[in-house]
Protein backbone atom coordinates (compact mmCIF):
# COMPACT_ATOMS: atom_id res chain seq x y z
CA UNK A 1 0.00 0.00 0.00
CA UNK A 2 1.33 3.40 -1.00
CA UNK A 3 1.56 6.29 1.46
CA UNK A 4 -1.30 8.75 1.03
CA UNK A 5 -0.76 12.50 0.79
CA UNK A 6 -2.34 14.34 3.72
CA UNK A 7 -4.62 16.39 1.44
CA UNK A 8 -6.00 13.42 -0.51
CA UNK A 9 -9.43 12.01 0.18
CA UNK A 10 -8.94 8.57 1.70
CA UNK A 11 -9.84 5.73 -0.65
CA UNK A 12 -11.05 2.46 0.83
CA UNK A 13 -11.45 -0.84 -0.97
CA UNK A 14 -13.99 -3.09 0.76
CA UNK A 15 -14.09 -6.81 0.14
CA UNK A 16 -12.82 -10.20 1.19
CA UNK A 17 -9.10 -10.94 0.99
CA UNK A 18 -9.48 -14.31 -0.79
CA UNK A 19 -11.96 -13.11 -3.43
CA UNK A 20 -10.40 -13.30 -6.91
CA UNK A 21 -12.10 -10.10 -8.08
CA UNK A 22 -10.86 -8.23 -5.00
CA UNK A 23 -7.35 -9.54 -5.69
CA UNK A 24 -7.57 -8.17 -9.26
CA UNK A 25 -8.78 -4.78 -8.03
CA UNK A 26 -6.02 -4.57 -5.41
CA UNK A 27 -3.37 -5.53 -7.98
CA UNK A 28 -4.71 -2.89 -10.39
CA UNK A 29 -4.68 -0.17 -7.71
CA UNK A 30 -1.16 -1.17 -6.65
CA UNK A 31 0.12 -1.07 -10.26
CA UNK A 32 -1.36 2.41 -10.69
CA UNK A 33 0.26 3.62 -7.45
CA UNK A 34 -3.12 4.44 -5.89
CA UNK A 35 -3.03 4.85 -2.11
CA UNK A 36 -5.91 3.03 -0.44
CA UNK A 37 -6.92 1.20 2.69
CA UNK A 38 -8.24 -2.34 2.44
CA UNK A 39 -11.24 -3.23 4.62
CA UNK A 40 -11.84 -6.98 4.88
CA UNK A 41 -15.48 -7.77 5.71
CA UNK A 42 -14.48 -11.16 7.13
CA UNK A 43 -12.12 -9.55 9.62
CA UNK A 44 -13.69 -6.16 10.40
CA UNK A 45 -17.34 -6.67 9.45
CA UNK A 46 -19.36 -3.73 8.17
CA UNK A 47 -21.35 -1.06 9.98
CA UNK A 48 -25.10 -0.99 9.42
CA UNK A 49 -25.02 2.75 8.65
CA UNK A 50 -22.35 2.22 5.97
CA UNK A 51 -24.36 -0.55 4.34
CA UNK A 52 -27.55 1.51 4.50
CA UNK A 53 -25.77 4.43 2.80
CA UNK A 54 -24.50 2.20 0.00
CA UNK A 55 -27.98 0.75 -0.51
CA UNK A 56 -29.52 4.24 -0.60
CA UNK A 57 -26.93 5.43 -3.12
CA UNK A 58 -26.57 2.36 -5.33
CA UNK A 59 -29.71 0.35 -4.65
CA UNK A 60 -29.79 -2.71 -2.41
CA UNK A 61 -30.24 -4.95 -5.45
CA UNK A 62 -26.78 -3.91 -6.73
CA UNK A 63 -25.12 -4.12 -3.32
CA UNK A 64 -26.44 -7.63 -2.64
CA UNK A 65 -24.33 -10.32 -4.32
CA UNK A 66 -27.19 -12.50 -5.51
CA UNK A 67 -24.97 -14.34 -8.03
CA UNK A 68 -22.61 -15.80 -5.44
CA UNK A 69 -22.45 -19.15 -3.70
CA UNK A 70 -23.42 -17.68 -0.33
CA UNK A 71 -26.69 -16.36 -1.75
CA UNK A 72 -27.48 -19.65 -3.51
CA UNK A 73 -26.92 -21.52 -0.22
CA UNK A 74 -29.47 -19.37 1.63
CA UNK A 75 -32.74 -20.98 2.62
CA UNK A 76 -35.44 -20.49 0.00
CA UNK A 77 -37.39 -18.44 2.54
CA UNK A 78 -34.47 -15.98 2.82
CA UNK A 79 -34.03 -15.65 -0.97
CA UNK A 80 -37.67 -15.12 -1.89
CA UNK A 81 -39.48 -11.81 -1.46
CA UNK A 82 -36.41 -9.84 -0.42
CA UNK A 83 -36.75 -6.17 0.37
CA UNK A 84 -34.10 -3.66 1.40
CA UNK A 85 -34.47 -4.22 5.16
CA UNK A 86 -34.19 -8.01 4.87
CA UNK A 87 -31.30 -7.76 2.39
CA UNK A 88 -29.37 -5.46 4.76
CA UNK A 89 -30.01 -7.84 7.67
CA UNK A 90 -28.70 -10.77 5.63
CA UNK A 91 -25.61 -8.82 4.45
CA UNK A 92 -24.81 -7.84 8.04
CA UNK A 93 -25.13 -11.47 9.16
CA UNK A 94 -23.13 -12.78 6.19
CA UNK A 95 -20.80 -10.15 4.70
CA UNK A 96 -20.02 -12.52 1.80
CA UNK A 97 -23.43 -11.44 0.48
CA UNK A 98 -22.09 -7.93 -0.21
CA UNK A 99 -21.03 -7.43 -3.82
CA UNK A 100 -17.32 -6.93 -4.01
CA UNK A 101 -15.16 -5.13 -4.30
CA UNK A 102 -16.69 -1.84 -3.21
CA UNK A 103 -14.32 1.05 -3.90
CA UNK A 104 -15.20 4.04 -1.72
CA UNK A 105 -13.73 7.17 -3.26
CA UNK A 106 -15.18 9.52 -0.65
CA UNK A 107 -17.64 11.36 -2.91
CA UNK A 108 -18.66 8.28 -4.89
CA UNK A 109 -18.46 4.52 -4.92
CA UNK A 110 -17.68 1.92 -7.57
CA UNK A 111 -19.11 -1.55 -7.13
CA UNK A 112 -17.42 -4.56 -8.69
CA UNK A 113 -14.17 -4.31 -10.62
CA UNK A 114 -13.99 -3.05 -14.17
CA UNK A 115 -10.59 -1.55 -15.02
CA UNK A 116 -12.16 0.95 -17.44
CA UNK A 117 -14.42 2.32 -14.67
CA UNK A 118 -11.48 2.58 -12.28
CA UNK A 119 -9.49 4.44 -14.99
CA UNK A 120 -12.32 6.96 -15.47
CA UNK A 121 -12.68 7.72 -11.74
CA UNK A 122 -11.39 11.25 -11.17
CA UNK A 123 -10.31 10.46 -7.61
CA UNK A 124 -7.86 7.84 -8.94
CA UNK A 125 -6.20 10.24 -11.40
CA UNK A 126 -4.05 12.03 -8.82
Amino acid sequence: MTAMPETATPITLYGIRNCDTVKKARAWLDRQGVAYTFHDYKVAGIERTQLEQWCAELGWERVLNSAGTTFRKLAESDRKGLDEARAIRLMLEQPSLIKRPMLDLGKSRLIGFKPEEYRRAEELKR
